[in-house]
């Protein structure tokens, strides 16, 4: 004996609707996603980046200013590639003239004239008998990737946030000039020490501190950031 089974409507109704949402169609949502946001190319032109001055910033300008620093706040800028730099300052005066710097994060600059003033500077007088006149680097901002990185797609370095500066050399008042290439391994005990001494110093001020002990690219030089650490070679 033939028979037929009855479904309510909304049994028959429901396998239509689950097949719209899962192929589109119907109620389904046609929208497309949102395309990411394109990383902007190194190298292309800066663009200010108009944002408040965050409370821990003003704070680290206002420790500038307590200790004496002449300097002047950079805008915000975004220099494609990833190279952001913000909350900068340019030093102008921390009591020594230092050359080849340009702008630095103010946390940066803050350790670094705090190195400079109580660790470069007394050193100096204290172990080679005369008074620093003048620091010499590398520069600070440079938008490029780590140098010498053995990574396939080596990170972004610091110099490219301006959170790094690289110190070559320093003069003293008698004339003498002690750079990290010749004088790292000096047969003098003095100037060994003084280098050992500031050397030290800066691993307790910065967040990573690389020297000639680390690699032959920083044989002339010592790299200090404020990046990740704590990191010292």
């Amino acid at each position: 004996m033939a028979f037929s089974r009855v479904f309510p409507l909304a049994v028959l109704t429901l396998p239509l609707l689950l097949s719209a949402c899962i192929f589109g169609g119907g109620g389904g949502d046609k929208r497309p996603a949102p395309a990411p946001t394109p990383t902007r190319p190194r190298g292309s032109p800066p663009i200010t980046l108009n944002r408040p001055t965050p409370r821990d910033t003003q704070q680290c300008f206002t420790d500038l200013s307590r200790a004496g620093v002449r300097f002047g706040a950079l805008p915000d800028r975004d220099y494609g590639g990833g190279c952001i730099v913000e909350g900068a300052v340019q030093l102008i005066d921390i009591g020594v003239p230092v050359g080849g710097i340009k702008g630095m994060r103010c946390p940066l600059a803050r350790a670094f004239t705090g190195w400079v003033q109580y660790a470069v500077a007394p050193a100096a007088r204290q172990i080679l008998g005369s008074d620093l006149v003048r620091v010499d680097t590398f520069g600070t901002y440079v938008c490029r990737a780590i140098v010498g990185s053995a990574q396939a797609s080596p990170k972004l370095s610091e110099h490219g946030r301006a959170n790094a500066v690289d110190v070559s050399g320093f003069v003293l008042r008698d004339g003498r000039r002690i750079t990290i290439l010749k004088d790292w391994q000096n047969q003098d005990p003095a100037i060994r020490k003084f280098l050992e001494t500031v050397h030290a110093s800066a691993c307790r001020r910065f967040a990573t501190v690389l020297s000639p002990n680390y690699n032959y690219v920083h044989r002339d030089h010592f790299h200090l950031d404020m990046g990740r650490g704590p990191f010292c070679a």
